[in-house]
């Protein structure tokens, strides 16, 4: 039986009158792609953010490789292997690609770097840098600044940025937003090629990429729960279909 990685338990967190979570239970397996979806203002992005560290909820539990780190602080949850990329593209603009996976190596290793060593010449943080890059498909653009990437590439480069901090759990807050169909068509495949490596819980509004991607879907409106399991038992569920897949108009 798969180990289960990730319990979330009865986890609620509102914002005034506002259910952003209300009483959210899933589970996610060790090595599993896992997907939540829902309309806008299902609570996903809060979910994640929670999962993450940087919203503390109200009550519930959240429990990663069989400790509980409801109450700990987003560093403590990097060290101990969650990684989170953002909804908006977070990334240093005037620094090479290689240099902001760099910067990602050298928070998980938590060493300073050298002052009378530039930091682009230091082998520990490039070689490991490049890998993360080639892992992506950006080792051709590792010189390149991060402001002039096309906005696909921008994506990958937060998501090696992510994989350098070592993660056995991954979260992606919608890594297809914004992007054009074939731009859309590489991150399903980069996302097919991650699944090997990394456990991931993708939030993502692309039907299409959460349908290639996903072992697992679980479906939020409103801050509940209203179904988990397979692609083709969602994809039949008729809450599921009256709540948000039958007024979407996208999912065939």
């Amino acid at each position: 039986m798969p180990e289960t990685l990730l319990q979330i338990s009865s986890l609620s967190k509102s914002f005034g009158a506002i259910h952003a979570s209300d009483g959210v239970t899933l589970d996610v397996s060790r090595g599993e792609a896992h997907a939540v979806i829902g309309p806008n203002g299902a609570g996903k992005t809060t979910l994640i953010g929670q999962l993450a560290g940087e919203i503390m909820p109200d009550s519930g539990s959240i429990v990663f490789k069989g400790e509980d780190v409801t109450r700990l602080p987003m560093h403590r949850r990097t060290h101990l292997g969650i990684a989170r990329s953002y909804q908006i593209t977070s990334l240093f603009p005037y620094f090479s690609a290689l240099d902001n996976v760099a910067l990602s190596v050298q928070a998980r290793n938590g060493h300073s770097f050298d002052l009378w060593h530039p930091a682009r010449d230091d082998p520990s943080l490039r070689d490991p840098a490049m890998g993360y890059l080639e892992m992506v498909g950006l080792a051709d653009r590792a010189q390149v600044s991060a402001a002039t990437l096309a906005h696909g590439e921008q994506r990958q480069l937060e998501i090696a940025m992510a994989l350098a901090c070592g993660p056995e759990l991954l979260l992606l807050d919608e890594p297809a937003a914004g992007m054009g169909r074939e731009d859309t068509r590489q991150m399903i495949a980069l996302l097919q090629r991650l699944k090997s490596e990394v456990t991931i819980l993708l939030i993502e509004h692309d039907m299409d990429a959460v349908f290639a991607v996903a072992d697992r879907i679980t479906v939020l409106v409103y801050g509940r729960v209203i179904a988990s399991g397979l692609p083709q038992e969602i994809r039949e569920d008729k809450a599921v279909q009256d709540a948000y897949l039958g007024t979407a108009g996208e999912v065939a």
